[in-house]
């Protein structure tokens, strides 16, 4: 029997993880049955949990996969550009990954983190990457002087992630986006140092 290359097994991993996270997105952790998820990745269940153990570690290996996507945006741009690329989100598989289906991925982890213990001590492990990612980010702005000195990094950094889960929340409930760009104009001003004062 032929060994299956490297390439091939990563390209399978990604052809679980982009139909998943529409499935999941769609139907909620709960309802993203077995079946679904054949639907939504056109494998058998075989294929899907040779790469994964169960179900849970397909959704938190999305959930991580989204992380990093998102962390590589921050240590790039800042975690203002990651809710810049929501509200400008085209079509096609990166935007996605960025857009709607990522954000009903988004919320289901926080719902299943209010209501599953387990999951919580799981995702915990992994849901620090952002937080790193944002921190290194503000560090780095605050080493160049384009951060506001009077304020604890720490607490910019909470409070970016705080208005990320604001607009996430507001745009997961269909609500008018019209004006979002300018508040995120205002957040971006807020964390910037003025200088003269």
């Amino acid at each position: 029997m032929p060994r299956v290359s490297q390439d091939h097994l990563d390209a399978r991993r990604r052809q679980i993880l982009d139909g998943s996270r529409s499935c999941f997105a769609r139907f909620g952790y709960e309802g993203a049955t077995v079946r679904r998820l054949e639907e939504a990745t056109g494998l058998s269940r075989g294929a899907i949990f040779h790469h994964f153990k169960d179900k849970e570690s397909l959704f938190l290996a999305l959930a991580e996969d989204d992380a990093a996507r998102m962390a590589d945006v921050v240590a790039e741009q800042g975690l203002v550009q990651v809710m810049r690329n929501l509200l400008d989100a085209p079509s096609g598989a990166e935007a996605r990954a960025l857009g709607a289906d990522w954000l009903g991925t988004r919320l289901e982890v926080s719902r299943r983190l209010r209501t599953d213990t387990e999951f919580r001590e799981r995702w915990a492990q992994r849901s620090e990457l952002l937080t790193a990612a944002t921190r290194a980010r503000l560090q780095w702005q605050h080493r160049a002087g384009n951060l506001r000195d009077d304020v604890d990094v720490d607490v910019l950094t909470a409070y970016l992630e705080l208005v990320l889960e604001g607009l996430v929340s507001h745009l997961a409930m269909g609500l008018p986006a019209k004006h979002l760009g300018s508040v995120l104009d205002v957040v971006e001003e807020s964390v910037r140092r003025h200088r003269g004062r």
